[in-house]
């Protein structure tokens, strides 16, 4: 047996449904001020530099990932597998 149910609402009536706080405010507030800090800074604004902490995690994982498939193909050469 299978039962559908379709149920409108919107997000917001959603929201207030499963009792999840309106973080609407505090989400603007928070664009708005990485806008400000954008604007001032725009001048001397550095991509790279904002996004440098993830690539170097991103090249270091795929270091050891590299590594990795080095040891797994020297010992399967080793095994005779």
């Amino acid at each position: 047996m299978k039962i559908h149910i379709d149920i409108d609402v919107s997000p917001e009536e959603f929201r207030k449904l499963m009792g999840w706080p309106d973080v609407q405010g505090f989400h603007q507030d928070m664009l708005d001020a990485v806008r400000e800090r954008m604007a001032n800074h725009a001048e001397g604004y550095d991509p790279l530099t904002l996004l440098k902490p993830y690539l170097q995690t991103s090249i270091d994982g795929m270091a050891v990932f590299s590594r990795w498939v080095d040891q797994v193909a020297a010992a399967s050469k080793t095994s005779g597998a």
